[in-house]
């Protein structure tokens, strides 16, 4: 009889440690990609944009996007739809380049942005611009690091933030996700254009994008987000998940890739010899997403939150419900 109260007692203890276990687990933050210190990644990143600021202008002009359409402002505009830009919010430009994108959004919808860059050559250079497009009022441009955010803005300061292809240059893109809730306020967003690993069902392909990927962040000091990783994530820190998608913009708008071709032709950078045979390695998708304006804790079945994102974010009645 002893015997058996000794193994029944052996077998809870065994399962009650591998319940703690799994549930550790479970409650882990997802393994940040990250190859080096954020410190000095960040460093690297800004010693890049300050080699090759001036020859990304002389390809791209002032807005430094590779996934852009022709016309340039088709592109702006569709973003200032898509982030609900007004003259009544402000907005924090994270990545801001030499702050072209930045200029358009202050003079087509009077936005109230803060801006801040890694690269003290851009920041120079977005004063210049700002100053010369008379929008002192508008934009304000410093530099830093967006990993932490709030050693220069206050906690729930702004409404929005946004990220135009520079998500994608964190050493930690948990940490950034993490700094971007602490800035923004209750109802916020936060808005996400950038390159994402691509996923194939052929093994050759997938090793070919991997070998792709590797050579795109070595050569322009990037970290290629798992899109899987980012949204895992943010679901579990309580952000809602607004949409994703493609950019929803008929594809003959879209510039080719040979506006990125004549950036490595002129820098050298990750230059493709065969287009033929390139295996493209990254998707381009726009991410949105909410920082509740209610504390998760206080409610988070299915139904609650989504009855939260019809009133707040679709504006229905509660009648509509």
């Amino acid at each position: 009889m002893i015997f058996l109260i000794l193994i029944s007692v052996f077998i809870n203890v065994v399962f009650i440690y591998l319940f703690l276990k799994w549930r550790k687990l479970l409650l882990a933050k997802p393994k940040a990609q990250k190859n080096i210190s954020t410190e000095k990644h960040s460093q690297k990143v800004g010693d890049f944009y300050n080699a090759q600021t001036n020859n990304f202008l002389k390809v791209y002009g002032d807005v430094i996007q590779a996934f852009r359409t022709k016309d340039v402002s088709v592109l702006l505009d569709h973003q200032i739809e898509a982030m609900q830009l007004s003259a009544n919010k402000k907005v924090l430009d994270a990545g801001c380049g030499v702050c072209g994108p930045a200029i358009y959004f202050a003079v087509k919808t009077g936005v109230s942005i803060e801006a801040i860059s890694i690269s003290g050559l851009q920041v120079e250079k977005s004063k210049q611009n700002i100053q010369k497009n008379q929008l002192d009022e508008l934009i304000h441009v410093q530099e830093g690091d967006y990993h932490t955010l709030t050693k220069y803005y206050e906690k729930n300061a702004f409404d929005l933030v946004y990220f135009l292809e520079s998500f994608g240059h964190a050493s930690d893109h948990l940490m950034v996700l993490d700094s971007v809730w602490d800035v923004l306020k209750p109802g916020g967003m936060v808005y996400i254009k950038d390159l994402f690993v691509k996923k194939s069902n052929i093994p050759l392909f997938e090793q070919g994008i991997h070998i792709e990927v590797q050579k795109i962040n070595a050569a322009y000091h990037y970290n290629i987000p798992e899109l899987n990783n980012i949204l895992d994530y943010v679901r579990q820190k309580g952000f809602i998940l607004s949409s994703l998608s493609t950019i929803d913009i008929p594809l003959e708008n879209f510039e080719n890739l040979s506006i990125s071709n004549e950036f490595q032709v002129l820098t050298g950078i990750n230059k493709i010899d065969n287009l033929k045979e390139y295996i493209f390695p990254v998707d381009f998708f726009e991410l949105k997403l909410i920082k509740p304006s209610f504390d998760i804790s206080s409610g988070t079945n299915r139904y609650f939150l989504q009855n939260m994102y019809y009133l707040q974010i679709q504006k229905w009645h509660e009648s509509n419900l």
